[in-house]
């Protein structure tokens, strides 16, 4: 598990030093040393090296890490270049070319949101490989329900996006009334048609950002 840095660290250095982390970075070395564990060690905290606090303009949550080779690389959502694009994250393009008419690219390698500020978080960091949550339950959710705190106390807008039943439990500590909390449907073919397909997100956070004097995030994704 590699390192925090920056103001990250400064701002969750203390749950490092609590008996839940200790708990869980042995659980997840002794996984990496013992099984295959996805993403790569050095990208589990990708989503926080990426996108700095001070930055953060917008949090869109996803639950467990893809769990098939080569795909998770440390932002939810995302796979490198490559890599077949998944069905959720290609509803996700479909909405975007909906509301603002976005291209749909041909790979789903999604840092450019990342380096835009928005802050691309699973909710838990590794999974085992083809176990879908076989790492829940085992700390990750305290650790990132602190770094979802974090962003809350931000003095500067931020807009939540928070799609399925997982994602929406966390509004119940987003208290800060200089930020825009979003909810809709899981992305996932299961449930778009229930009220993701349609929800406006993307198109009411630009506007949010842009009324509060921040610069809107460009979310068209680039071909490679």
């Amino acid at each position: 598990m590699s390192g925090l840095t920056g103001d990250w660290l400064d701002s969750l250095s203390g749950e490092f030093k609590k008996p839940y982390y200790r708990e869980l970075y042995a659980f997840v070395k002794h996984e990496y040393d013992t099984q295959t564990v996805y993403p790569p060690s050095g990208d589990i905290f990708n989503a926080l090296h990426y996108t700095p606090l001070k930055n953060v303009k917008a949090v869109i949550l996803g639950q467990d890490p893809y769990h098939e080779p080569g795909q998770a690389h440390g932002l939810a959502f995302s796979v490198k270049p490559g890599v077949a694009v998944p069905p959720s994250l290609k509803n996700i393009y479909k909405e975007l070319n909906a509301e603002l008419g976005c291209r749909i690219p041909n790979n789903g390698y999604l840092k450019k949101w990342a380096d835009e500020g928005v802050l691309l978080l699973n909710s838990v960091l590794t999974v085992r490989e083809g176990q879908a949550a076989s790492h829940q339950k085992k700390g990750w959710e305290t650790f990132t329900d602190a770094v979802i705190r974090e962003v809350n106390k931000k003095d500067q807008p931020v807009v939540f996006m928070l799609w399925g039943r997982y994602a929406k439990d966390k509004a119940d500590f987003l208290d800060n009334k200089n930020h825009l909390v979003l909810a809709a449907a899981h992305p996932s073919p299961l449930s778009a048609n229930s009220g993701f397909f349609g929800c406006g997100h993307f198109c009411a956070c630009n506007r949010f950002l842009e009324e509060n004097g921040e610069k809107p995030i460009d979310w068209q994704i680039g071909d490679v």
